[in-house]
């Protein structure tokens, strides 16, 4: 089911219609500021089983989620001084960052050395979704595994027949985040991707 909000005015009764999906248990299709992606609510073991079945993905496959701004973040990331001073500059953006996770974070979206992968995106869609939920949303590229990015969100709809809710913003990006891992004290890009990585170091 498609439902178009305003990328820019983001529809608050359109919005707490997502939210309650996602407060369900369901799995939506929502837009970011890169690619459009597949997300439901990160306390949800049943509904990040469900995304990895629709998207036909396997579990060793790391998902990361969207938190609502730099505060958010400490709760489920150990972060130091520097870290945080680098996150200031980069978020809202077009970035993933690789963090050590805290007690917060539910184990299935934990890698074997207890990272997370974190976003806070420059859109305002995803940001009223999230704080509207109240806790982050899994984030996840909107495509089958191994695929390009759809920028159509009535084709990604088509695609995805498992999800409750496709949000229609507009055209999607093609180019998905840039992942920087900073769990060993380094700044280390893992994927380049619509992020610049100049400033970075």
């Amino acid at each position: 089911m498609l439902l178009s909000i305003n990328p820019e005015f983001p529809e608050p009764r359109k919005i707490k219609r997502a939210v309650d999906l996602l407060d369900a248990g369901e799995v939506i299709v929502y837009p970011t500021d890169t690619v459009y992606g597949l997300g439901c609510d990160l306390f949800n073991k049943k509904a990040i089983d469900r995304l990895y079945q629709i998207k036909q993905m396997e579990k060793e496959q790391q998902l990361s989620f969207v938190c609502p701004d730099l505060s958010d973040i400490s709760r489920y990331a150990i972060v130091d001084n520097a870290q945080y001073r680098l996150l200031r500059r980069f978020l809202p953006g077009p970035y993933t960052f690789v963090l050590e996770a805290t007690r917060e974070v539910p184990k299935i979206v934990q890698s074997k050395k207890k990272t997370v992968g974190i976003r806070v995106p420059n859109n305002e869609v995803t940001l009223a979704l999230v704080r509207g939920l109240g806790r982050p949303i899994i984030s996840t590229t909107a495509a089958m595994h191994g695929e390009e990015p759809n920028i159509d969100p009535s084709e990604i709809d088509d695609i995805f027949h498992g999800v409750a809710l496709t949000i229609d913003s507009g055209v999607g990006g093609m180019v998905p985040t840039t992942v920087v891992d900073l769990t060993n004290g380094n700044v280390v890009v893992v994927r380049e991707g619509a992020g610049p990585i100049d400033d970075l170091s």
